[in-house]
This record gives structure tokens, C-alpha cells and sequence, in this order.
């Protein structure tokens, strides 16, 4: 057997893979429900201003990534987002949402909406850090 490191495989071999690991897990945990989940804030003219991007499986939401424009930023705009993805997962049936942060974006935003560290990796990036928030709902 031959190893090979690739940064482009093709689709039929990502989707053999993906689905090969998605049929054990199935058969460990069960069906995911995966689905993804996208909230979008718009100006009168339609053009994005802020959106979050998540996904939600096995029960849980992860966020993805939650980008709020600079000129909307400090307008509550990203509580909202956050507000309106949390009950679009509890409809789906989700008992908590997970993401992870870095130190310079935005960690203490998610604390006061509710979220708590549960881990973090030291210098990554260099002179930072990943941060891994969880809440409950």
C-alpha cells in the first residue's frame, strides 16, 4: 500500500472518504441530521451586511464563522444573527451550540451571549490563541 499526500484529491475520492467515515459513525451514534444553517442581515437594498454560517448534527449547532461588516459593527447586529441561528437550531431540535474563536476576534462577545470556554490551544496562531466556546440551551 502506497501513502501519498495530496492538497487536491478528487471528488470521488473525498466522497468515498466522507462517506466511508459518515457510515461508521452512523453506525456508532446514529443518523446525524446534518444540515446546514445560514442567517443573513441585509440593508434596504438587499446587500449583506453581516451573516453566520453553521451546521447542525447529532444535536448540536457549531458556528462556523459569524462576520459583521465594519461599518454595522457595535450595532447588535452579530447578537441578532447569533439570537436568530440559536432558535432556528433549538426548532431543529438542538440542545446547545459550539464554535471555536481566536483571542483577536471575538471571544468575549460570545461570553456575554451566553457561551462558556471549554478549551483552548496556547499559540495558535503564534501570539494567540483558539479559543472553544460551548452554550447550552
Amino acid at each position: 500500500m502506497r501513502i501519498e499526500v495530496e492538497t487536491d484529491p478528487s471528488a470521488e475520492v473525498r466522497e468515498l472518504i466522507d462517506r466511508g467515515l459518515d457510515i461508521f459513525n452512523e453506525a456508532k451514534a446514529g443518523a446525524t441530521d446534518y444540515r446546514d444553517l445560514w442567517v443573513i442581515a441585509r440593508d434596504g437594498g438587499s446587500e449583506p451586511k453581516a451573516g453566520l454560517k453553521a451546521r447542525t448534527f447529532y444535536g448540536w449547532m457549531f458556528i462556523d464563522w459569524l462576520w459583521v461588516s465594519p461599518e454595522t459593527r457595535g450595532s447588535g447586529i452579530g447578537s441578532a444573527l447569533l439570537a436568530a441561528a440559536e432558535a432556528e437550531a433549538r426548532e431543529r431540535g438542538c440542545g446547545g451550540a459550539f464554535l471555536d474563536t481566536y483571542s483577536f476576534q471575538a471571544p468575549e462577545f460570545y461570553e456575554k451571549n451566553g457561551y462558556e470556554r471549554f478549551g483552548e490551544i496556547s499559540d495558535f496562531p503564534p501570539g494567540h490563541a483558539c479559543i472553544w466556546l460551548k452554550k447550552r440551551f
